[in-house]
């Protein structure tokens, strides 16, 4: 499954990421809805859910978010909407590791 997500904040350490693997971290923007995919490797065997999903979170809960690779990469997203058949677009799209 896929959740979509408003980015509300991101640190300016995202910006200044200059690594080849890692420059999508410049194109991170406050306000920009992104989706992000749970998969198998990063789903909890008992749950079948991804770690931070937002599960329970609806309306204005503001949840964390950490760039993997680059922990000063991180920031506050809101939750959106959980899409059981993902649909994500290529561009600003994450997955949950």
């Amino acid at each position: 499954y896929c959740v979509e997500f408003r980015t509300e904040s991101l640190s300016p350490h995202c910006a200044l990421e200059t690594r080849p693997y890692a420059r999508w971290m410049q194109y991170l923007r406050e306000g920009h809805t992104v989706c992000v995919a749970c998969q198998p490797p990063a789903m909890g065997t008992a749950t079948q859910r991804c770690s931070g999903d937002g599960h329970n979170a609806h309306g204005d809960k503001i949840l964390h978010w950490e760039a993997i690779g680059n922990s000063q990469c991180q920031g506050t997203w809101k939750k959106i909407r959980q899409l059981e058949h993902c649909s994500c677009p290529l561009v600003h799209s994450f997955i949950f590791t």
